[in-house]
C-alpha cells in the first residue's frame, strides 16, 4: 500500500457560522491530509494499483492540488511523476510542492483542458498511467470521505456543499454516501461564475470533466449547482478563517459561499467540504 497517512480527517463543528446561517454546520477538514488536500485519498489508491500493474510513470494535468499529491505519492512509490499545468493556472506554492519531491512540471499554453489533452498524450506512452479523476481508482479513494462523515456524525447529513471544479469529488461523495448508507444527502456543488479566471485557482476549470455524473447525482439527491461570484467566495473564505479559525485556500470556502446563498433550510445538519489548506496558496492573502 502506497500511503502517507491520508484520510481520517477531522469533522469540525462550526458554532459561529452555524448561528449565522441558522443550521447545524460541520466542516470536513480535508486540509489535514498529508499534502494538504483531499486529493491524497484517491492518489494513494491510484498509485498503489499502478505499482501493482508495473507502471513506472504517472501523469496528470492539474490546477495544483492533484500535482502536489501526484508528485508526493510517486516519490513514495519510487516512480516518476509528470505534471502538466496551464501557464499561470496553478498557485506557485503548489508547484513548489511538486519540485520539492522530485516531480517534473510540463507547462502548456491555454486552459486546463489543453493541459489535460497533453497529459493524455504523455500517459499513452509505455509504462505510463493517467491519474486524474478520470482514473476510477482515484474516485474509489475519494469515496472514503463520505463514509467517514456518516461514521463521525452517526447519521447521514441533510445537505453537503463542496467546491465544483472538474466534478470528480461530487461524483465520489455521491458514490460514497450511497455505499455507506444507501441514500444521499442533498448535494450542492459550488462553482465560480468566472471559471476561467476565478481567484479560486483550484477550481479554475472551464469545462468540468464529470459534468454528466454531477448532473445525475444532483437529480438523485434533489440538489443543484450553486454559482457564486468571486466576491462571495472571498467573503466566505474570510468568514471561515476569522470566525472558525480554519485557514483554507480560497476555493475550499466555496461550500460556505453556497450556504450563504440560502441553500439550507433552518435547523438542517449541513456538512461543508473544506478541500485544501490555506498554505496551498498563502499569497492569496496578500492578493
Amino acid at each position: 500500500m502506497i500511503t502517507l497517512g491520508e484520510g481520517r480527517t477531522p469533522l469540525l463543528a462550526a458554532p459561529r457560522l452555524s448561528e449565522r446561517f441558522g443550521v447545524e454546520l460541520w466542516l470536513k477538514w480535508e486540509g489535514a491530509n498529508p499534502t494538504g488536500s483531499f486529493k491524497d485519498r484517491g492518489m494513494s489508491v491510484a498509485v498503489t494499483r499502478a505499482v501493482e500493474r508495473g507502471i513506472t510513470r504517472i501523469v496528470c494535468a492539474s490546477t495544483g492540488n492533484t500535482a502536489a499529491s501526484c508528485a508526493a505519492y510517486a516519490a513514495r512509490a519510487g516512480i516518476e511523476a509528470v505534471i502538466v499545468v496551464a501557464a499561470g493556472g496553478a498557485a506557485s506554492s503548489k508547484l513548489v510542492q511538486v519540485r520539492a519531491v522530485g516531480g517534473r512540471i510540463v507547462e502548456v499554453e491555454g486552459t486546463f483542458s489543453d493541459a489535460y489533452a497533453r497529459a493524455e498524450e504523455l500517459a499513452g506512452e509505455a509504462g505510463s498511467l493517467l491519474v486524474n479523476s478520470t482514473n476510477p481508482d482515484r474516485i474509489e479513494g475519494q469515496m472514503t470521505a463520505a463514509a467517514e462523515i456518516v461514521e463521525q456524525l452517526g447519521a447521514l447529513p441533510d445537505m453537503v456543499t463542496l467546491p465544483y471544479g472538474g466534478g470528480g469529488n461530487t461524483k465520489a461523495y455521491a458514490r460514497g454516501f450511497l455505499a455507506a448508507s444507501g441514500a444521499l444527502p442533498r448535494l450542492h456543488p459550488v462553482e465560480s461564475a468566472v471559471r476561467a479566471d476565478t481567484v479560486a485557482s483550484a477550481i479554475r476549470i472551464v469545462e468540468p470533466i464529470h459534468h454528466a455524473e454531477v448532473a445525475a447525482a444532483l437529480e438523485q439527491s434533489g440538489g443543484s449547482v450553486l454559482t457564486v461570484s468571486d466576491a462571495e467566495l472571498l467573503d466566505a473564505w474570510k468568514s471561515l478563517r476569522t470566525l472558525e479559525g480554519v485557514f483554507s485556500e480560497p476555493a475550499s470556502a466555496a461550500g460556505i459561499a453556497g450556504l450563504a446563498r440560502g441553500s439550507a433550510n433552518a435547523g438542517e445538519r449541513v456538512v461543508c467540504i473544506v478541500t485544501g489548506h490555506g498554505l496551498k496558496d498563502p499569497a492569496a492573502i496578500d492578493r
